[in-house]
């Protein structure tokens, strides 16, 4: 698929909004976190904490996005925070083109390491899926971290 990137600018905050919306296994409280990073960095335009990366089909429609940022107190360490993809777009290689322009961005700035962390809830496992057939490795997995069976899973690719 064909597929324009670029940075957020602030009139982005209503599709991403709707983006988070359509995403089923994002919870209320997902979308409401993922929403306060993006209009703290509508807010504050010159701050380094989050970076994102938009992708808009050549309708023009947004179809994912990334939001990735420097790890506090780290050398070169990066966070990938959230990616996201249109259910409607899903399987037509939007998240791989995401990741690898966050990686390419990353590698730019001289990081050398991503760290990944989501959710061992079934409804995640294709996510999991999707790090490791990127070449990201299984790094820890903390046991019953957001609750009582549910383990927060962390994965890692070195860059350089």
């Amino acid at each position: 698929m064909n597929m324009a990137l670029r940075r957020m600018i602030p009139e982005d905050r209503a599709s991403l909004e709707q983006l988070l919306s359509h995403i089923a296994v994002f919870t209320r409280e997902d979308q409401l976190l993922a929403l306060e990073l993006i209009d703290f960095s509508i807010q504050n335009p010159g701050q380094k904490e989050y970076d994102f990366i938009l992708g808009f089909a050549e309708s023009g429609k947004l179809v994912g996005y990334a939001c990735f940022g420097p790890t506090p107190l780290t050398d070169c360490t990066y966070d990938l925070y959230w990616i996201a993809v249109d259910p409607e777009y899903a399987g037509h290689g939007i998240g791989k083109i995401l990741l690898r322009k966050v990686e390419d961005e990353i590698s730019a700035q001289n990081g050398r390491m991503i760290v990944i962390e989501t959710s061992s809830a079934s409804e995640y496992l294709p996510t999991r899926g999707f790090y490791l057939k990127n070449q990201y490795r299984l790094a820890e997995t903390i046991k019953d971290f957001f609750r009582v069976g549910e383990d927060r899973v962390t994965y890692v690719k070195t860059l350089r």
